[in-house]
C-alpha cells in the first residue's frame, strides 16, 4: 500500500531523492532545508504554496484573506485536471444538495469533497509543515493511488490557519534553536516564552472561534467554509510532546444531535488511520480527551454543518523543537512528527473517495432531514421585537455569518418557554418579533446555538456547557415546540434620529443600552466631547429616559465650534439614535445641570500583559478596545505594579492571571487607587486581591464552624476522574441578581446571565457594593457539578468598593470571555465609563 511504503519511518523523509515532478518541486527540493528538518518561515511556506500552483493545473490556490499582521490567508483546491476544469459547476451542485443554492442536483458532477486545516494553534506548526508535503503527494504524477483518490475526490487544503502565531512560534525557534538539535526537554529551545504561538496577533484560540467568528481569521475563513461545506473537515493540531498521535473516533461527549452516520464514519476513518500505523509500529489512541460538544471547534462547527468533523492531535507542541527525548528513551523528531500528520492527511483523502457515493447520499439525507423534521424539540425562536436594537442587530450580524436563516411570523398566540424565567408560557407573535424557524438547511447548528440548554449524553467534558444566544446578547427571547411559518426576511427598526427642525438643540440624547452606544462614548472621548450620563431616571416631554443616558450638552461644549456636525456625524457613523432636544429642564427627575448628571471623563486606561496573565484574556481586553472600542490602551509588564503609581493612568485592568501581589505591589496598587484610580479585575486576577489590605475581599466560607463534616466514603480509584466533575464548572450560564441603581448596571434588566467558568467563591462585601450576586437557588443552563452548585449560592459576583478617592472593580466571572458574551462587553462598558463618575 502506498501509505506504509512511503512513509514507514518518520526519518526517511528527510532522504527522500530530490526529485522534480513536472516542473513541480519537492518540499526537500524547494525550501532552504529538508522538509521536518526545522521550520520554515511563513512566507517561505506561501512561496511553496504558490510555486505548486504556477506549476500545476490541478491546484487552484486563492488567497481569502489577511491577518491582523497582514500575512496571506490560503487555500489549496486540488483535484484532476477534469474536475478542476468544472470546478464552480461541482461546487455549486454540492451546494444544492445541501439545500443552500436553488436547482436540481446533477449526479454527473458528485465529487467527495475534503477540507484540511492545519495548525490552527500556530506552535502546533508540525501541521503546517507538513501542509506541503501533502500537497505535493496530490500531485506527483507517480503517486498512482493519489491520482486514483482525486478522480471522485476535491481536496481544500489551509495549510497555515494561524499565520501570525505560526510566525511568532516559528520565528523564535529558529532563533533559539542550537545547531546540533538539543532533545533535553528543560533548555532554552523546548521553553517557548509567554504569550507562545498558540494565538492570534491578539492572543485568541481561533479553534474556539469558529461560530463566533470574533476574530479577522474566523470571519474570512468561514465564507470560504460555507461557499464549500465539506463532507470531511479534518482539523490537525499537535498535544503535550509525549502523548502518543490521537485520531478519530471522538470521545463523549457527542452533542444529542450529532447523528450515527456522523459518528459510525468516524470509526470507520480511525481504522483505516490505524491500518497504517499499525504497519509502521507508530502508537495511537481514539475515543478520550476531546469530545464533540462546544459548537466553535474546528471538528464541531463543521459536524454541525453536515460533515464529518474531526481533531487529529500529534504530539509535539511548542515543547517539541525538532527533537525532543521522550520518557520511554526514545526521541521524537520533526521528521515523526511530519510524517504522521502526513499520513492521517492521504488516509482521510483515501477513506474519503472510497465512500465517496455515501458520502454525497448522507450528506443530502442530513439536510433534507434537517429542513423537514428537525432533531430538537423546540422548533421555533422568537426574539422580541422591542429588544434594544444595537442587540438585535448584533445578533442579526451574527446569524448572516452562519447562514442561519430567519424572518417573521404572522401575529398569533404559542405556548413558549421563557429564557428569562425558565418557565412556559403562552406569548403574542408580533410582527416585529425576529422569528428563526428550525426547519431550514442549517437546522442543527440553528439548534444548537439557540435551544436554552445543552442535550449531552455525558458531563465529563473538555470544554464549556452552555452558550445560549439569547443569553449570550441580553434578549428577551422565547423557544417553542410549535412549528410557525416564517416569512424570510427580517428588517430591524431604523434608528431614526429625532432633531427636529432646530439645528443647534440645547442637547443631544442617546440611551445607553448595549456596546454600540460605548463605541460611540469612545468615539465622542476622542474628538474632545464633553458627555454626562444620568445617574438616575428621567422624564422629558413625555418619554421616559434610564439611567445612563448620555446627555450632550451646548453647555458643556462651547468652545467645540463644530459641537453639531462632530456629534451628528459621530452617531451616524455608528448608527446611534441621536435625539435633539430644546430644554435642560426635566418633566421628572434630574435636570441637565443638576449633579445627578455625572460628567464622563475621557480615562486614560493600562492594562497588564505578560507572564503571570492569561494570554488569552490579555488579548480579549486588547482586542476589545482595539476592534470593539477603537480607544487607546497602555500595555504594561505584571512586573511593573510591584512599583506602579499610575501618575498619568486613570484606570489599570487587571486581566484574568495570577499575580504576585506580594507587599510591594499590593500597596502601589492600594496608594494608586486611594489616590483616584480605578482597578478592574477580572476573572482569576480577582483572587490575587483577596485578604490585601484595602482590598475588601474574602472567600466564601465552605462550611460553617458548626456544621458535621461528611462521613468518610470508600471509591474505587477508576471513578476518581468522574467523582470529580462533582466539584466543577466547565462552563455554564448562571442567572444573577443586578442592582440596576449603580453604574456598573445601567442599561442592564435585574437578571443578568453570567457565564461562570471557574468555581471561584466569594462573599458579598460588609463594606462595597454588591451589584451582581447569585442567590439561593439560582437558574442554570449547562453543567454544574452538585458540589460546586452548592458552592456558588449567596455569593458575589460583580461588585464595587470605594477605597480613598478612588474605586475597585470586582467582575469574578469574565465578561470579555472570548469576546462573543456581547452583553458582557456591555457590562464592561459601564465599568470602564460608568463606574467612579
Amino acid at each position: 500500500m502506498m501509505i506504509s511504503q512511503r512513509y514507514t519511518v518518520g526519518l526517511l523523509i528527510a532522504f527522500l531523492p530530490l526529485l522534480l515532478i513536472g516542473q513541480v518541486q519537492s518540499p526537500d527540493n524547494f525550501l532552504p532545508h529538508r522538509l521536518g528538518e526545522t521550520f520554515t518561515p511563513h512566507h517561505i511556506l506561501v512561496d511553496y504554496f504558490e510555486h505548486v500552483a504556477a506549476n500545476s493545473e490541478t491546484v487552484q490556490l486563492e488567497e481569502y484573506g489577511r491577518t491582523n499582521e497582514q500575512r496571506p490567508l490560503l487555500l489549496a483546491v486540488v483535484s484532476t485536471q477534469e474536475n478542476m476544469d468544472q470546478i464552480e459547476a461541482i461546487r455549486l451542485n454540492h451546494l444544492r444538495r445541501a439545500g443552500i443554492e436553488e436547482g436540481t442536483p446533477d449526479p454527473a458532477l458528485d465529487r467527495a469533497i475534503v477540507w484540511l486545516s492545519y495548525s490552527v494553534h500556530g506552535n502546533e506548526a508540525a501541521g503546517a509543515e507538513s501542509s506541503m508535503g501533502v500537497i505535493y503527494d496530490l500531485v506527483d504524477p507517480n503517486n498512482k493511488e493519489a491520482q486514483e483518490w482525486l478522480k471522485n475526490t476535491i481536496v481544500i487544503i489551509d495549510p497555515s490557519v494561524n499565520p501570525d502565531g505560526y510566525s511568532r512560534y516559528s520565528s523564535w525557534y529558529r532563533g533559539v534553536a542550537t545547531t546540533d538539535r538539543d532533545i533535553t526537554p528543560d533548555v532554552r529551545e523546548h521553553r517557548e516564552p509567554w504569550p507562545g504561538g498558540r494565538t492570534n496577533h491578539y492572543m485568541f484560540d481561533l479553534n474556539r472561534d469558529w461560530a463566533w467568528q470574533t476574530q479577522v481569521e474566523s470571519q474570512q475563513r468561514i465564507v470560504k467554509y460555507h461557499q464549500w461545506m465539506p463532507h470531511i473537515h479534518a482539523d490537525l493540531h499537535e498535544q503535550w510532546f509525549d502523548n502518543p498521535y490521537y485520531f478519530a473516533p471522538a470521545a463523549q461527549p457527542f452533542h444529542a444531535y450529532i447523528t450515527k452516520w456522523q459518528s459510525d464514519f468516524q470509526t470507520e476513518i480511525g481504522k483505516n488511520h490505524a491500518k497504517y500505523f499499525d504497519q509502521n509500529g507508530w502508537l495511537y489512541f481514539t475515543r478520550e480527551v476531546f469530545d464533540l460538544l462546544y459548537p466553535s471547534y474546528g471538528d464541531t462547527y463543521p459536524t454541525f454543518n453536515g460533515a464529518i468533523g474531526m481533531t487529529y492531535e500529534q504530539g509535539g507542541h511548542s515543547k517539541g523543537g525538532s527533537a525532543i527525548l521522550l520518557p520511554n528513551s526514545d526521541t521524537l523528531t520533526l521528521y515523526d512528527r511530519v510524517a504522521h500528520h502526513r499520513t492521517t492527511s492521504l488516509s482521510t483523502i483515501e477513506i474519503a473517495s472510497k465512500s465517496s457515493d455515501r458520502l454525497v447520499q448522507k450528506f443530502t439525507d442530513y439536510f433534507k432531514r434537517a429542513a423537514d423534521t428537525p432533531t430538537g424539540s423546540y422548533k421555533t425562536y422568537i426574539i422580541k421585537g422591542d429588544n434594544q436594537q444595537p442587540r438585535m442587530e448584533a445578533l442579526l450580524t451574527f446569524l448572516d455569518r452562519n447562514g442561519i436563516e430567519y424572518g417573521t411570523a404572522s401575529t398569533s398566540k404559542v405556548n413558549a418557554y421563557n429564557y428569562q424565567n425558565g418557565k412556559q408560557e403562552s406569548i403574542s407573535i408580533a410582527s416585529n418579533d425576529l422569528v428563526i424557524s428550525a426547519y431550514q438547511p442549517r437546522s442543527v447548528l440553528t439548534q444548537v446555538l439557540l435551544d436554552p440548554t445543552t442535550e449531552v449524553v455525558d458531563s465529563l467534558t473538555y470544554d464549556i456547557t452552555a452558550w445560549s444566544l439569547p443569553y449570550a446578547y441580553g434578549l428577551e427571547a422565547f423557544a417553542s415546540t410549535t412549528r410557525i411559518t416564517v416569512k424570510e426576511g427580517y428588517e430591524p427598526a431604523a434608528n431614526k434620529n429625532e432633531l427636529g427642525s432646530n439645528p443647534s438643540p440645547y442637547a443631544y440624547l442617546v440611551p445607553w443600552e448595549s456596546t454600540q452606544e460605548a463605541h460611540f462614548l469612545a468615539q465622542l472621548f476622542k474628538a474632545e466631547v464633553q458627555v454626562r450620563a444620568a445617574s438616575k431616571a428621567f422624564q422629558l416631554n413625555g418619554e421616559e429616559y434610564q439611567a445612563g443616558t448620555l446627555v450632550i450638552t451646548r453647555a458643556d461644549n462651547r468652545k467645540n465650534e463644530d459641537f453639531d456636525a462632530v456629534v451628528r456625524e459621530i452617531a451616524g457613523t455608528n448608527n446611534i439614535r441621536l435625539k435633539g432636544v430644546s430644554t435642560g429642564f426635566t418633566d421628572n427627575g434630574p435636570d441637565f445641570g443638576s449633579g445627578a448628571m455625572m460628567l464622563l471623563e475621557a480615562p486614560r486606561v493600562a492594562m497588564v500583559a505578560g507572564e503571570g496573565t492569561y494570554s488569552n484574556e490579555a488579548g480579549q481586553v486588547w482586542h476589545f478596545f482595539e476592534q470593539r472600542l477603537d480607544y487607546p490602551i497602555h500595555i504594561y509588564y505584571p512586573d511593573d505594579l510591584e512599583s506602579w503609581t499610575g501618575e498619568d493612568i486613570d484606570i489599570l485592568i487587571l486581566p484574568e492571571g495570577y499575580y504576585r501581589m506580594n507587599d510591594g505591589a499590593g500597596e502601589s496598587i492600594a496608594k494608586w487607587v486611594r489616590s483616584g484610580g480605578k482597578l478592574i479585575a477580572i476573572g482569576a486576577a480577582v483572587s490575587s486581591l483577596v485578604d490585601q489590605s484595602g482590598f475588601g475581599l474574602s472567600y466564601k466560607s465552605a462550611t460553617s464552624d458548626n456544621e458535621p463534616s461528611a462521613p468518610h466514603q470508600d471509591h474505587s480509584y477508576a471513578g476518581a476522574e468522574r467523582r470529580s466533575i462533582a466539584d466543577a464548572i466547565p462552563g455554564a450560564i448562571f442567572s444573577v441578581k443586578m442592582d440596576t441603581s449603580h453604574p456598573l448596571a445601567f442599561g442592564l434588566d435585574e437578571t443578568y446571565f453570567s457565564l461562570k467558568t471557574g468555581t471561584s467563591a466569594y462573599a458579598p462585601m460588609d463594606n462595597g457594593w454588591n451589584i451582581g450576586t447569585i442567590g439561593d437557588d439560582p437558574m442554570i443552563s449547562g453543567f454544574v457539578g452538585s458540589n460546586a452548585k452548592e458552592k456558588m449560592k449567596n455569593t458575589l459576583v460583580y461588585g464595587v468598593k470605594r477605597h480613598g478617592g478612588g474605586q475597585l472593580v470586582y467582575l469574578v466571572d469574565n465578561p470579555l470571555y472570548r469576546g462573543f458574551w456581547e452583553n458582557g462587553t456591555f457590562l464592561f462598558s459601564n465599568a470602564l465609563f460608568m463606574v467612579g463618575n
